[in-house]
């Protein structure tokens, strides 16, 4: 095998640091929490810590996820070019890897304070055990909901150093919603997770696949909302709301027939989703 370095390609792969959407997924819920813990902008420290502790648990959890799945990988089309499924990284390269990116990660938390800290082996303990769940449960997405909240409380108890009621609000809407469009993300794989007997909401929903999206996504506006007057935003807030539920109702027009490639679309869809209310929260703090 040639040396890690010639192999530099293989492990950013491997990472996903060349397709940012889940970066992105991770990133725009936390930044919410940021705004709205500080009421406002953020104290700029926290903000990079957050950002880059982003980029490194989910780098981290990506990782791990191709590592419990690398004997099933490449069974599954839109899986079977990944780098441990194809060999170009080995098992005991992916765990160094794994372990170096959440130790990083974790030193980060140390430049905080206690109660983030003592916050922060949870967040540990979602990310490594998320990919195992697909064997034992038809819901891994609500464990993976739960992986990408838990930066939530964390940056709240970074930037105020106290957990508010109210931002378990902000948690569930994200957790309900990474469990909508991990869903329509799942639905690119039913066939071949049915084949192999791997678990996953798409499977469990069946051909109710769409409507439960359409719920879940109800839900998610619903404790954005209810968040919204606890933390008493503005009108430009709920605008952002109104924007997210119009690319919901998009998302829902590509999944109408269920085919692969839309599926995906979709799922990429929410990125834009996330951002646009980021930037309107961020608009009506300074407003």
């Amino acid at each position: 095998m040639m040396p890690w370095y010639q192999r530099l390609p293989a492990f950013v792969d491997l990472t996903r640091l060349n397709r940012p959407i889940g970066t992105y997924l991770v990133l725009w819920p936390t930044l919410w929490a940021l705004w709205f813990a500080a009421e406002g902008m953020p104290d700029i420290k926290v903000l990079l810590i957050f950002v880059v502790g982003v980029v490194l648990m989910r780098s981290a959890g990506c990782v791990i996820n191709d590592f419990a799945d690398r004997k099933v990988d490449g069974h599954v089309q839109r899986t079977c070019t990944r780098p441990l499924a194809t060999g170009k990284v080995t098992a005991k390269e992916a765990l160094i890897l794994f372990f170096g990116l959440i130790f990083i990660a974790f030193f980060l938390t140390l430049f905080t304070n206690v109660l983030t800290i003592v916050l922060a082996p949870v967040a540990l303990l979602l990310a490594a055990i998320y990919p195992f769940m697909k064997r034992y449960t038809h819901f891994p997405q609500v464990v993976l909901g739960a992986a990408f909240s838990w930066a939530i409380p964390m940056a709240f108890a970074a930037q105020s150093n106290a957990l508010p009621p109210a931002l378990w609000l902000v948690f569930l809407a994200n957790l309900v919603w990474t469990v909508g469009y991990d869903t329509a993300y799942a639905m690119e794989d039913r066939e071949d997770d049915l084949k192999i007997g791997v678990k996953s909401t798409a499977v469990f929903f069946g051909q109710y696949d769409r409507l439960a999206i359409a719920i879940l996504q109800l839900f998610t506006l619903l404790l954005l909302a209810l968040a919204g007057i606890a933390f008493e935003r503005g009108v430009i807030f709920y605008l952002g709301l109104v924007g997210m539920a119009g690319f919901f109702v998009w998302q829902q027009w590509l999944i109408r027939k269920r085919h692969r490639g839309p599926c995906l679309r979709a799922f990429l869809n929410n990125h834009y989703a996330g951002m646009l209310l980021f930037i309107l929260l961020v608009i009506d703090y300074l407003i």
